[in-house]
């Protein structure tokens, strides 16, 4: 009876340290998974945050955990999936390709392991200035206070390329490197006359400007606009649509680039395959998100991409027929 006492007690011991250890070594198998996005007022970061809420619901048995992060936008997203600090991350085609060949000065030696996963939506520039600036085009801006986008963003290097399209550089302005809410801030109490936004249409931005402060969108438009895009074929002619913010109802003729996620190239396939997978298998939970979601599609989930696919993104095109 003893020994049949001490047996079962053995017995009892040896299973709770069974489930003891086994605790720690599902903790481990959970794969956390970083997505590097841009300024939380911008469409970056309730992207980031939209995938990192599909991610989880449908890859919870895979237990693969995607996190959303706030970072310096497209050219320091690139950088950081160079130095491996990123898993995923969110930036303009046009970065990507600079980063990938590695133009300088923007990135000193080229970004091989950045590989592209999908293209996600357009994104307009948009250029808006006070009423009583007196700009009514980019020709205008010269001697302007003009906010140019944060250091190591798209926006910042889309205005140089602007600029230059018009024979000016950034000291032809009297250029601020602010990001999108501060450069929101200085146009509603008069310390800029223009600021610059990559973002998408409807920007909350934007819209929160133009609710407090009589602004205008300047076109983008012209034969410097066609010079340019020869010059840099990923920008595209785009509308800001009349009515999209308070005070403007004219369709006003921009250009845009495309928004688009990368990873790292020895992410496991089989991570980026599932994102994609979830991501596109539950477009209205992503469309939520934010109003310029709402055309993304599977379909179109390779329209200017920029740089070579990752091995997973490649398998999940194709298993949809998007890539032959």
């Amino acid at each position: 009876m003893i020994r049949s006492k001490k047996m079962s007690l053995i017995l009892v011991m040896v299973f709770a340290l069974a489930m003891i250890m086994a605790v720690p070594q599902a903790n481990a198998a959970r794969r956390f998974v970083s997505i590097a996005s841009g300024w939380v007022a911008g469409a970056y970061y309730p992207m980031a945050g939209a995938i990192s809420r599909i991610a989880w619901k449908h890859l919870k048995e895979k237990n693969i955990k995607v996190t959303a992060e706030s970072s310096g936008a497209s050219v320091a997203n690139a950088k950081l999936i160079g130095a491996g600090d990123t898993d995923l991350a969110i930036l303009q085609n046009d970065i990507a390709n600079y980063a990938n060949k590695g133009m300088k000065p923007m990135f000193q030696k080229p970004i091989k392991s950045l590989l592209g996963v999908c293209t996600l939506f357009p994104e307009h520039v948009q250029l808006i200035a006070s009423a009583k600036s007196g700009i009514n085009s980019v020709a205008d801006l010269k001697g302007k206070r003009v906010a140019i986008g944060p250091v190591g963003s798209g926006t910042a290097e889309n205005v140089k390329q602007i600029l230059e399209a018009w024979g000016m550089t950034t000291k032809d302005v009297t250029a601020e490197q602010l990001k999108a809410s501060q450069a929101s801030d200085y146009i509603k109490d008069g310390r800029l006359d223009a600021a610059f936004y990559t973002v998408a249409v409807g920007a909350a931005t934007i819209m929160d400007t133009a609710l407090v402060s009589d602004i205008k969108i300047v076109p983008i438009t012209g034969p410097n606009v066609d010079k340019m895009i020869k010059k840099y074929p990923f920008y595209a002619k785009q509308v800001v649509p009349g009515g999209t913010y308070k005070g403007n109802d004219k369709d006003v003729p921009t250009v845009s680039v495309m928004a688009m996620m990368a990873a790292r190239a020895d992410l496991e396939a089989d991570i980026v395959y599932s994102i994609l997978k979830a991501m596109y298998g539950d477009l209205p939970q992503l469309k939520k998100a934010h109003a310029k979601f709402k055309n993304i599609d599977a379909k179109t989930g390779l329209v200017g991409m920029s740089v070579p696919l990752h091995p997973g993104a490649e398998k999940y095109f194709k298993e949809v027929g998007v890539l032959k």
